[in-house]
């Protein structure tokens, strides 16, 4: 049995009747979504197999969502596969510690699901959010496309000076993709200037400016249930957003969630550490492929024997777990 590397994507992946295959044709996958309904509050199975793209996009209801359909399919798929580590993006990393047994998958329902809330609450002006009323926002999101990443950085610090307003580098997902965070008029102003540097900006629907310190009190909320649950020794390492690093206690694990919310995503630091630790297959465990297309961008500096011998796989269905090849 080949060893891999699992990854969990996060926010963006979700999509209309995900997890609804596996949970009707498995009995412990549907008491999995009636408990993550049962904790969050919310109509999840209606929402993502019966509603539309605004509802599924609602932070509240799509972090609980997610979670459940990351980790049924990682339950069907954990006897062909044997993990070396894992990492998850963003949200997704809960996802990755549920796998690693780091945390019990009814703790992590209840972490994501008040996460979830308070990141639609977060904005100081509104919510921003599909399920509670809607007002203006002031936290707001941009993908930087097309730049080298010296060159976003940069291009961020001047926007949010001119700005006068908070605005960070808060995902690195790629040295070609890269997503700005914070006040919607540095965010407009980024976005102005990458496009006149020749880049592509993309501003993201979302409700607040996360992985920013503009998520600092929603981070302060959460803080309690992060430190209450119990972190167990993880039965492969994890890679962590907040650094890149393999984590291997669970006192560590515990100490980069709760900076998590507040800090960016290293994804380009999560992958080449892996690889840099002998990874060489990567299989994504979500919806659709979003995280296995950034591996190979993120492993850009190697030559083309190197590049050969990548192996990234997805795993997002039933079928997808039985075609599975150890």
């Amino acid at each position: 049995m080949t060893s891999c590397a699992l990854l969990f994507p996060g926010q963006g992946s979700q999509e209309a009747g995900m997890g609804r295959e596996l949970a009707e044709a498995r009995p412990e996958a549907m008491t999995l979504w009636k408990r993550a309904e049962a904790i969050s509050g919310l109509p999840l199975r209606e929402i993502y197999w019966e509603g539309d793209a605004a509802a599924m996009s609602d932070t509240r209801a799509l972090q609980p969502a997610l979670t459940v359909v990351n980790i049924n399919l990682w339950r069907e798929l954990a006897g062909k596969v044997r993990p070396c580590a894992a990492a998850g993006h963003s949200l997704g990393e809960f996802s990755a510690l549920a796998a690693a047994e780091v945390l019990d998958p009814e703790t992590v329902l209840q972490i994501v699901s008040l996460r979830g809330r308070l990141m639609a609450e977060a904005d100081p002006d509104g919510t921003g959010s599909t399920l509670c009323p809607m007002v203006d926002s002031t936290g707001s999101m941009a993908a930087i496309l097309k730049m080298k990443q010296e060159d976003v950085e940069a291009l961020a610090r001047e926007a949010a000076v001119e700005a006068d307003a908070l605005l960070i580098v808060a995902n690195y997902n790629t040295p070609a993709q890269f997503v700005v965070s914070g006040h919607r008029d540095a965010v407009a102003l980024a976005c102005q200037k990458a496009k006149e540097h020749r880049g592509r900006a993309i501003e993201l629907k979302v409700s607040g400016a996360f992985h920013s310190p503009m998520m600092e009190k929603a981070s302060r909320e959460l803080e309690p249930l992060l430190r209450k649950a119990v972190w167990r020794k993880p039965q492969f390492p994890v890679y962590c957003n907040l650094h890149g690093r393999a984590v291997t206690d669970g006192e560590s694990a515990k100490e980069s969630l709760l900076k998590q919310m507040t800090s960016s995503v290293l994804w380009i630091e999560t992958v080449r550490n892996q690889y840099a630790d002998g990874v060489r297959r990567w299989v994504e465990v979500g919806p659709k492929a979003v995280l296995g297309k950034m591996v190979p961008a993120c492993l850009n500096h190697l030559d083309e024997a190197a590049r050969q011998e990548l192996r990234v796989e997805l795993v997002n269905s039933l079928e997808s777990v039985e075609n599975f090849s150890a």
